[in-house]
């Protein structure tokens, strides 16, 4: 496979593909609804929640986390998760402006 050459995108484009990259799985959307539902942050609940192993949750968590969808903070021997509001939100707008640019020139 080729190199991406993202380098050759903006900001804004950059941002928009790894956010839908990371959407682009069930089990992280599941995760972002568990999470929401929650409304606090959540310790060892989530593998209970999902039909994976605890390896290939985390590794979905480690990718929610990377582009900032979730934060995670170390109490004692665990690991809580909870939505981090702000990037939601820029995620929201980013997202919502993308698709009504495309709505708006559809023929």
């Amino acid at each position: 496979m080729g190199l991406s050459k993202t380098e050759e995108y903006t900001k804004e484009q950059n941002e928009i593909a790894a956010i839908a990259k990371v959407l682009g799985h069930p089990a992280r959307i599941a995760i972002l609804q568990y999470l929401s539902e929650k409304k606090s942050c959540v310790c060892g609940d989530i593998v209970d929640e999902l039909p994976l192993s605890q390896s290939t949750v985390s590794q979905h968590l480690k990718e929610l986390k990377k582009v900032g969808l979730i934060k995670g903070e170390i109490e004692g021997p665990t690991v809580c998760y909870c939505i981090d509001a702000k990037t939601i939100v820029k995620a929201n707008k980013l997202l919502g402006n993308l698709l009504q640019e495309v709505k708006n020139s559809c023929c």
